[in-house]
């Protein structure tokens, strides 16, 4: 395990983390942008609680890489797919957003490869 994959890994987990916080907490500019894409109220704690499990898994997967490797591919398919929902909402300004967020995680999981 080196240096950079260590920062990316928490990186990654941070943001991930964040993202589930502000879900689960119903930060306003979460609910109606959840709201604006049409994603049913009652996915919104599941989908927060998804998000947390992935940040836990990839730091956990920092002692036991096979878990990180699996919470890393969750969270690549769980980002992937919020970028097809908002496309679906036609919001195609926001498709960003999750790709930003998915980045460090596939970086965290190209530099656990590489290690």
């Amino acid at each position: 395990m080196n240096v950079a994959h260590v920062v990316v890994t928490v990186l990654a987990a941070a943001m991930a983390g964040f993202s589930a916080v502000v879900l689960l907490a119903r930060a306003e500019w979460i609910v109606r942008a959840l709201t604006d894409y049409r994603v049913p109220r009652s996915w919104w704690t599941w989908l927060g609680l998804a998000k947390g499990a992935g940040a836990v898994g990839l730091v956990v997967g920092l002692f036991v890489p096979v878990i990180g490797v699996l919470a890393g591919t969750g969270l690549v398919v769980y980002f992937a797919g919020a970028a097809v929902t908002v496309a679906r909402a036609r919001w195609y300004a926001h498709i960003p957003y999750p790709l930003v967020y998915a980045a460090p995680v596939v970086g965290a999981l190209a530099l656990g490869r590489a290690a």
